[in-house]
């Protein structure tokens, strides 16, 4: 038989398929870690519905440039969902879409994880390109093929295999874990199932009302076990009021992990100004991202609210048409006045929709500030903490009490500190690695906000100011960082998961002694805390929260998803993380950092936080628009 040298024009179909089979394969190699044959069942599906209707609906003339297209589209696709899984560990779903405006933003962090295996994914398409314009250079006539497949036969196919397609569609759509839907039912079909999730949750949505979510929440949250028999008795909380009527700053700090704080590096403190600072604050050494897509301003969004993120899109896109219940909101209602300040253009991230939702006063960005070269977001921290300083003395030189977010981007992912502002060494096995950076972004971090203080005190505002400072998120990748290697080079034990999701969180409140407090904690926690030294009981003015007043509780749960799937918490003794469901989890003791085999005693957690989780989607969907 005769080999056909011209197989892509006289058999579209067929080639396409085998390529993006191929593609389905790396795709899966890259994410999964394995080709996983017997799972490319689900792909094969997929890809054939759309190939089938593609086949229905095109004539002969334009098979060529429609399979070509298609080819050319998923490729880009699968490329952009690598590199995506490889910086934020999930498996993108088409509501990632809203986030592609702000890549340039961070194009330098995207180029730094960019690996260049993963353009292998348009190999095939620059072959077929070149063989292409080498015979339109030659004169060579291309052939088209007259052959149309017969209709009947292929609208057979289609029906098959969308069928299969839904089967495995029914069948993963109940796994919480999305990497493990993903992987069971293949990136196509998990975006399928991802938009009938939606469907579901917005119908479901419509047929509520804010105030039974509301009272569904409270009698959710008062069933768990949140104090032992030697918290607090009922009354008046622990601290309640002890920073009345005083100013209070929020500091948000980039990328910043807990393993900083009182680390030592080449005999040098990697954070001393947070060192001395944890001495007389209260810091809570268990404390854990719970961001979603949009990342920082998530953070953002999380701690001003003490709602949690939906995961399924930036919290700043998505809901800044609510009239967000927020603690800027609550201290309107004391007078008060709230600024936030961030050095990037206030576009980013929607932070123009987000900061009048949650009810800012002003915000300040990049044209507040010179542009001192610090990295790609422009100015430094010391820059945004000059300016910050200059307005938050006006408005105490005036009377007018102020909360004040600030959010920083010095020690921002690729973590170059220019060389004349590095103020720390690395030893010789640590200079030029990521890790080694981290380190010298987080001492300049530590050091601009030693700056910051120190100034606070020369303008008389320490004394009367509460000082909340946490990270917002991770900032080693996983894939540049071997725990083992983390562990040998500093000297400590260092868990993928555990140790890079957790953040500081340190609350310093004039005239009271703080302490370490060991129970666990998370940003969902950090509004009602506030809330508490500040003496506004959020119960009386009709607040919905979904955190807890760390100052309050003994026992703490939280959730956490995206960078990890649906269903994970962490409480005062494990980090858990769902497989396909409870029984075939993981769990992880939070203190020695060593796997637990027997966790069914914490079934009842599992079910609450994802119970709790649901009804905070909810409660934030029916929350009134805003004018």
């Amino acid at each position: 038989m005769e080999l056909r040298a011209d197989l892509f024009k006289r058999s579209p179909f067929l080639l396409v398929f085998i390529l993006i089979m191929l593609k389905m394969a790396l795709f899966r190699l890259f994410v999964f870690d394995g080709m996983q044959i017997g799972r490319l069942i689900a792909d094969a599906a997929a890809a054939l519905s759309l190939l089938c209707v593609l086949e229905l609906i095109t004539t002969a003339r334009w098979k060529g440039l429609v399979f070509g297209s298609y080819n050319f589209l998923l490729s880009l696709l699968l490329f952009a969902s690598t590199i995506y899984f490889s910086y934020y560990g999930t498996v993108p779903t088409y509501t990632a879409l809203h986030g592609l405006s702000q890549v340039p933003q961070i194009g330098e962090s995207v180029g730094d994880i960019l690996q260049l295996s993963y353009y292998l994914f348009f190999a095939d398409i620059v072959v077929l390109l070149v063989v292409y314009l080498v015979k339109r250079f030659k004169g060579v006539q291309i052939n088209r093929s007259k052959r149309v497949a017969k209709p009947l036969y292929v609208a057979i196919a289609a029906l098959l295999c969308v069928s299969i397609s839904w089967g495995f569609i029914w069948k993963g759509s109940s796994i919480p874990n999305e990497v493990v839907m993903a992987e069971s039912l293949g990136f196509l079909d998990y975006q399928v199932a991802a938009a009938i999730k939606a469907g579901e949750k917005a119908a479901s949505i419509r047929n509520g009302n804010i105030k039974e979510t509301a009272a569904f929440t409270e009698e959710l949250l008062g069933s768990y076990p949140y104090q032992d028999s030697s918290g607090t008795p009922a009354g008046t909380p622990n601290f309640f009021g002890v920073a009345k009527g005083k100013n209070v700053i929020v500091l948000q700090l980039e990328a910043f992990q807990n393993l900083g704080i009182n680390l030592v590096v080449d005999g040098q403190p990697v954070t001393p100004v947070l060192n001395e600072l944890i001495g007389d604050s209260f810091y809570f050494p268990h404390f854990f991202q719970q961001i979603g897509q949009g990342n920082t301003s998530d953070a953002e969004f999380l701690s001003n609210t003490s709602i949690y993120p939906t995961g399924v899109i930036a919290m700043s896109t998505g809901y800044s048409d609510r009239r967000l219940p927020s603690l800027p909101r609550l201290l309107e209602q004391e007078q008060y006045v709230s600024n936030t300040f961030h050095v990037n253009d206030v576009t980013f991230w929607d932070r123009n929709r987000m900061y009048p939702a949650i009810g800012f006063t002003k915000y300040y960005d990049k044209p507040s500030f010179q542009n001192d070269h610090f990295n790609s977001f422009g100015a430094s921290d010391q820059e945004m903490y000059r300016v910050g300083l200059e307005k938050l003395k006006l408005l105490s030189d005036e009377g007018q009490p102020f909360y004040a977010q600030f959010v920083t981007t010095s020690s921002h992912h690729p973590f170059k500190v220019p060389a004349e502002l590095q103020r720390i060494k690395m030893p010789e096995g640590l200079a030029g690695t990521q890790l080694g950076n981290y380190l010298t972004a987080l001492n300049y971090t530590d050091y601009a906000l030693g700056e910051f203080i120190k100034g606070l005190k020369e303008q008389g505002l320490w004394e009367n100011t509460v000082l909340a400072l946490y990270g917002d998120h991770f900032g080693m990748q996983s894939k540049d960082n071997d725990p083992a290697w983390v562990s040998e080079q500093l000297g400590i034990k260092y868990n993928d998961r555990i140790s890079r999701f957790n953040i500081p969180f340190v609350l310093h409140v004039p005239g009271v002694q703080g302490k370490t407090l060991e129970h666990v904690g998370g940003q969902i926690d950090i509004m009602p805390t506030l809330a508490n030294v500040l003496g506004v009981s959020l119960k009386e003015r009709g607040y919905t929260v979904f955190g807890q007043d760390l100052l309050n509780v003994t026992n703490n749960l939280i959730g956490m998803r995206y960078y990890l799937p649906t269903g994970s918490f962490f409480n005062n003794e494990i980090m858990f993380v769902p497989g396909e469901g409870f029984e075939d989890g993981t769990a992880i003791d939070l203190k020695t950092l060593e796997p637990v085999e027997d966790f069914s005693k914490y079934r009842r957690d599992y079910d609450y936080i994802l119970e709790l989780m649901k009804l905070s989607d909810t409660y934030v969907s029916q929350l009134p628009m805003r004018e």
